[in-house]
Order: C-alpha cells, then structure tokens, then sequence
C-alpha cells in the first residue's frame, strides 16, 4: 500500500479551511487534482457541520480532446456526490502573445467568476511541491530575485477570490501512488511531456539529472521566509522615515 499523504494534507485543509463552509475544487482530472478531490472529500464529511464542495474543471477548447476530458472530470466528481460545471473558455487566445500565459489568465478569470456566482469561501488548487520546484527553476532561468524564486504561496487573493494551496507539502508521484492504490483513475495532460513548454523541459532536467524535487522545494521556502523577514524590517524602517523636498531620510 503507499504512503497514506491523508494527515498532512488534512492539516492543511484544516489550517488553511478550518472556518471554510463552501469550498471549490479547481479539478483538471489530472492525478494532482483528482487526489486533492478525494483527499478534500474525506476531509469535509469528517467535519460538524461538514462542509459543501464544488468542483468546476476549465475547458480551454485548445486540444481536440478536452471536452471529453471535461466530462471525464464531471463524471469523477459525480461519482462522489459533488457538484460540477464545465467554464468553457469562449473568447480563445489572442492571435499574438504568449498562449500559456493567455491560457493561465483564462482560468484565474473564469474560475474567480464561478467562485463570486457560487458564493464559494475559497478555491483549493492542486499545485504540489513539485510544481514548487519546478516553478522556483523556471524563474531561475529568468534571472529573478528574492519575489520570483520565494515559494508559492498556500494563500492568495486574486481575481475576487480566495486561492488555497493544500498539497504544496506533497510530491506528485506521491499522489500518484495513492491513487493507483485505491484504483483512482486519472488524465494524463499530454502537454505535460510536450518539451516545447518550459514546464515540460524543467521537468524532464530535474528527471535527468537526479534532483530532488523537495530539496529545491525547502530552498523556495527558505527564500519565501527571508522574503517575509526583509519586508517585515523593511515596513519597520519606513513607520520612522521622514521626507524633506522630496528626499527620504531612514
């Protein structure tokens, strides 16, 4: 049997929802997603008074199979009695620009406007610590400072919404593992292993070279706390600055 990844993500949930009475799932029908659904699930019917899910999976119509894969999505979460609704994303990208950005934009945006119409208290999104990683190597290529390579973070308020992250402490193949256990099926994105995205090709390094995905994922962590530390010392330092003809004096 695999590791059981149950208590950790439970203490998240219960960290980061523990008020919460109406939750979102953001559910792609990939394997982060779809454990996050299941995990979510055992989580809420544990709770007095348990809390309400709903599920909505963001159809962006740029792949001849994601509507069959959206319904896919709704089919998993009926099966566990959760509500759910396909966004499709109707206007479709810009001739010119970047798509995965456009993409990514879309899905905030039609995702924060289901959350508002639901009156939903958060979304929880399926990002892991691989995800961490991965993004924390993508923006070192960049060259970024101390904001871009700092962690995700499991709370953020964006587009009208509340955005919770409960498996940043978790790896993929450790989701992965559990849901083959228990006979959960999940999608397989095939963009995932598309090397012309930058996601793909970090993944791919990190495979080749050995990396840990959790040892870089501490190192993200470690910069989001001196991040945190340098804005506390910073907002400190300004409560005493003063300013004359223009010059501030700290």
């Amino acid at each position: 049997m695999a590791a059981d990844p149950g208590a950790r993500v439970f203490e998240a949930l219960d960290r980061l929802a523990g008020t919460a009475t109406t939750l979102g799932l953001a559910l792609s029908g990939g394997g982060d997603s779809t454990a996050l659904m299941h995990l979510a699930a055992d989580w809420a019917r544990g709770r007095a008074p348990r809390v309400a899910l709903k599920a909505a999976t963001v159809d962006h119509r740029l792949r001849p199979e994601s509507g069959g894969e959206a319904a896919a999505a709704a089919a998993a979460a009926g099966r566990l009695g959760i509500p759910h609704a396909t966004l499709v994303w109707e206007d479709g990208p810009e001739p010119s620009g970047n798509l995965a950005a456009q993409a990514r934009g879309a899905r905030l945006r039609l995702l924060g406007d289901w959350a508002a119409r639901e009156r939903l208290d958060a979304v929880l999104l399926g990002h892991t610590r691989d995800d961490v990683a991965e993004t924390m190597l993508m923006r070192l290529g960049r060259g970024a400072g101390i904001d871009g390579l700092a962690a995700m973070a499991e709370r953020r308020e964006a587009a009208g919404a509340v955005w919770l992250r409960p498996l940043l402490g978790t790896g993929r193949a450790e989701l992965r593992d559990w849901l083959a256990a228990f006979g959960i099926a999940w999608i397989e994105d095939p963009t995932n292993e598309d090397v012309t995205r930058d996601r793909a090709r970090i993944r791919r390094a990190v495979a080749t070279l050995g990396l840990d995905p959790a040892r870089i994922a501490d190192s993200a962590r470690h910069l989001a706390t001196v991040r945190r530390t340098l804005g506390r010392i910073v907002w400190q330092e300004a409560r005493t600055a003063t300013v004359t003809l223009g010059a501030v004096a700290i």
